[in-house]
Formats: structure tokens, C-alpha cells, sequence
């Protein structure tokens, strides 16, 4: 082990500082509000940081340090930062132009992939954020049932419009009873009436979920098909069956956002690796690897209504040709090789999760799947649902975020770690040595809650 403790020596002695993102942040604020362009780039620790470039697996700052990213720019970057494959077909499609408020061979050869790989996908469209998507399925759901009331799930993400902005993240103080629960604004200057067609339910309780839709008003169920925003919490066995069969008997339109978990959990999504099929599916993140790119995919005779049943989509910047380009290049590339890589690369980093935890004796989750997964410390159980993930410590959390950022691996601070197929065993290796490393400094400092202190 010498070699180990030389390394944990070099690192303690080389831990990265962030001194120049923070001042450009600082200087940055008199333009943009924060600094930044997202809310969800704020209040990270130990800076927001600035960055000047991206190369396989890896993020140069403004700092001069080399990160290793599990980011992935906050999901889309399955193969990567900047791959060659796509480097190349932006290269070729810029030179025809980059706007014609028409169509072009790529939107529709992007498309074709869609519906090639994706169980759900009889007609497409394309869009460019998943938020504008699920609005779009839920604005198909209304207008094909005449109903209005749409049912989400506490701790799932729809896009940050006023009516779906509600309950992803609720204190649970606010949330009221959980086979009830109050649903709670994500944000002030929110419609409150908004929530008034919106009907918010624990997840993975299919008795809740059927007797709720058995009254017979619910246009649409929407639901990510595997947890992954909150955390990477699985459908609980028989949950996604029963929830297909109970929207098929009530007449409810069932809604898979796919944003995070189509194209990474598989070419397919989550729909092909659950084996179950929704009526409509979102998409977005990795269906073009970085570029902003999202879809709505389902069922024929719904989508479209969007050509000849009188609901609206639009959007100038749809099937941009070379956000299709990345796209058309991205789908081309998701091989099953890649998932067998991504599958075996990730199952050995979580693995090494939890060999480091336990032989620390910190009390922590590390649930989800190899290409997406989430570290929960002071939960002494797998989450079922957004209450038990609720109740990890989360500031334990954000102090391991930070005590790894200084020594060169890039986390999520909610919790999720994204993988990349460029993320080689080597780079895992190097990893690893920071995550034990780390634990073993704030395990040393009581912050790690283990077997003998609780949060």
C-alpha cells in the first residue's frame, strides 16, 4: 500500500484551488444575475467554476486544473466531451448554413433514429429543452382526453414552468401527509391556481396511483420511468406494469420523461429496459451529447394531432440542422457495445463506493444504475421514494463534493454521477484514490456519518 499513501500524500499536499472562477463569477454578476445563465449552476461549492475546455473525460478551468467530470454537463455527454464523431458532422453541417425555418435531410435522418430505437416512438418531433417537451405531452394528453387534470410525483422533475414546477424538492414539513401530499411551489412568483389542475402523488405506490385514477378526470400521468433526478431510485418490481395497465383501463394518458434516462439507460430508455411502453415519452440530455436538442415521442394517432388535430407546437430553433447533425451522429454511435462498457466501467466504480464506505464505516446508499447513479450518506436503506431521499445529509454530502472537486474529480452536488464512455478503467482507478482519500479525511474531521454517529 505505499504507493497508495504516496498518492494520498501528493494529493493532500496538491489540493486545487478555484480562486480565478470565483473572481470571474464575482466580476461575470454585473452582466448576468448570479453569474450565471441557470439557477442550477448557483450556489455550488466551492465556487460556480468557469471553464475553457472539455476533452474526453476531463474539464480544464479558468484555474488551470484538469477535472475529472461526472457532470457530463449535467447528463447529455454519454460519449464524452467533444467526440470525433460529432465533431466532424457539426464540421460538414455548418458549412450548408444554420437556420432556413424549413426542413432538411438530417432532421429527418435524426428522426428515423428516434423511432428506430425507441419502443414508444411511432411519430416524433423535435424541440430543444426538455421543459418545452413535457409541456408539449401534456398538452397532447388534454387534448386527446378532454380532461384536465395531470398527475406528477413528489421528487420528479418536469421542467421549471409554472405547472409542473411543484413538489420536486419539497421540504417535507411542507409536503403534508405522504399518502396525501400538499403540493409545494418550487419557486416564488409561481402561479399558485396552477397547481389546481395538477394532482401530486408518492411514487412507486401503485395502489395510491390506481385509486386516484379510477375517479376518472386525469388527462395524464407523467413520471420519470426510473427515478434519476433526485436520485436513481428503481421502479419497485410490477410498479411501471401495474401503472401501464391502470392508464390503459381509466383512459389516462401515460407520460415517460425520458430527459435523463432515454438514450443512457439504454439506446431505448428506460421504456426498452423495463420492457414497459407509454403513450408519449419526453427526451433530452443524451440525444445529441451537448447540444440543446430534445424530442417528444408516442403513439401515432397522438402525435399527430399535432399536424391535423388542431394543438400547436412550434419553435424556431426545432430541428436545428446542426443540433440534427449532433444528433444523427450521437444515435449512430449508441452501440450495444457502449452499454456493455458503460455497464461494466460504472457497476466497478459503484462497487467502489461502497468498498470505501464500508471500510470506513460511513453510513451511505449507492443505488441507481452503472451510467447513472446517486450517493446517499446517512441512509441506511435503498431510497424508495423522494421522503426517504429527503432525509440523506446532505450537507455531508456537499462537503465530500467539495473535499473531491479539490482533488480533481467533478461531482454532482445533488447526488448523481454520470459516466461517459470515456470514463476508461484508468481514470475509475483515479478516481477511486480521491473518493478514498477524501472519505478518509472527512471521516477523520466526524462530517461522514457512520455507524456510531447518525445525522
Amino acid at each position: 500500500m505505499s504507493s497508495l499513501a504516496e498518492t494520498t500524500h501528493t494529493r493532500r499536499d496538491n489540493l486545487l484551488s478555484f480562486d480565478k472562477s470565483a473572481e470571474l463569477i464575482e466580476r461575470n454578476a454585473q452582466w448576468m444575475a448570479g453569474g450565471v445563465n441557470s439557477n442550477f449552476r448557483l450556489n455550488i461549492s466551492p465556487t460556480p467554476l468557469v471553464f475553457e475546455r472539455g476533452e474526453g473525460p476531463w474539464l480544464y478551468d479558468a484555474d488551470g486544473n484538469r477535472l475529472i467530470d461526472y457532470y457530463l454537463g449535467m447528463g447529455p455527454m454519454i460519449l464524452g466531451h467533444k467526440p470525433q464523431a460529432l465533431v466532424d458532422a457539426v464540421k460538414q453541417e455548418i458549412e450548408k448554413g444554420f437556420l432556413f425555418a424549413g426542413q432538411t435531410a438530417v432532421e429527418a435522418e435524426a428522426a428515423r433514429l428516434v423511432c428506430e430505437l425507441v419502443p414508444s416512438a411511432e411519430r416524433m418531433r423535435f424541440g430543444c429543452s426538455g421543459s418545452e417537451v413535457d409541456q408539449a405531452a401534456i398538452r397532447l394528453a388534454r387534448a386527446a382526453t378532454g380532461r384536465k387534470k395531470i398527475i406528477k410525483f413528489e421528487g420528479h422533475y418536469h421542467g421549471w414552468f409554472d405547472n409542473v414546477l411543484w413538489s420536486t424538492a419539497p421540504a417535507l414539513n411542507a409536503a403534508g401527509p405522504e399518502d396525501a401530499p400538499v403540493p409545494v411551489a418550487g419557486s416564488k412568483g409561481q402561479l399558485e391556481e396552477t397547481a389546481e389542475t395538477l394532482v401530486v402523488l408518492p411514487w412507486n405506490n401503485l395502489e395510491l396511483l390506481t385509486t386516484r385514477l379510477a375517479q376518472g378526470d386525469i388527462a395524464g400521468v407523467i413520471m420519470e420511468a426510473a427515478m434519476c433526478n433526485a436520485g436513481a431510485v428503481h421502479p419497485a418490481p410490477g410498479y411501471l406494469e401495474g401503472v401501464r395497465k391502470a392508464c390503459t383501463q381509466y383512459g389516462s394518458i401515460l407520460i415517460f420523461d425520458e430527459v435523463i434516462t432515454g438514450f443512457r439507460l439504454a439506446a431505448g430508455g428506460a421504456q426498452e429496459r423495463f420492457g414497459v411502453t407509454p403513450d408519449l415519452s419526453t427526451f433530452g440530455k443524451a440525444i445529441a451529447n451537448g447540444f440543446p436538442v430534445a424530442a417528444i415521442a408516442g403513439r401515432a394517432d397522438l402525435m399527430d394531432m399535432f399536424a391535423t388535430g388542431g394543438v400547436v407546437h412550434g419553435g424556431t430553433y426545432n430541428a436545428q440542422p446542426i443540433a440534427m447533425a449532433a444528433t444523427a451522429a450521437t444515435l449512430k454511435s449508441l452501440k450495444p457495445s457502449l452499454y456493455a462498457t458503460l455497464e461494466e466501467r460504472g457497476g466497478r466504480l459503484m462497487a467502489g463506493f461502497r468498498e470505501i464506505f464500508a471500510h470506513a464505516g460511513v453510513t451511505a446508499q449507492v443505488a441507481g444504475f452503472p451510467q447513472i447513479f446517486h450517493v446517499a450518506f446517512g441512509l441506511e436503506n435503498p431510497a424508495r421514494d423522494y421522503r426517504d431521499l429527503a432525509r440523506m445529509d446532505r450537507a455531508a454530502y456537499i462537503a465530500f463534493t467539495t473535499a473531491l472537486l479539490r482533488r480533481g474529480v467533478r461531482a454532482l452536488e445533488r447526488g448523481a454521477w454520470f459516466l461517459s464512455i470515456d470514463h476508461t478503467d484508468s481514470v475509475i482507478d483515479e478516481t477511486l484514490l480521491a473518493v478514498e482519500d477524501a472519505v478518509r479525511e472527512l471521516t477523520a474531521s466526524g462530517t461522514l456519518p457512520t455507524a456510531g454517529k447518525r445525522s
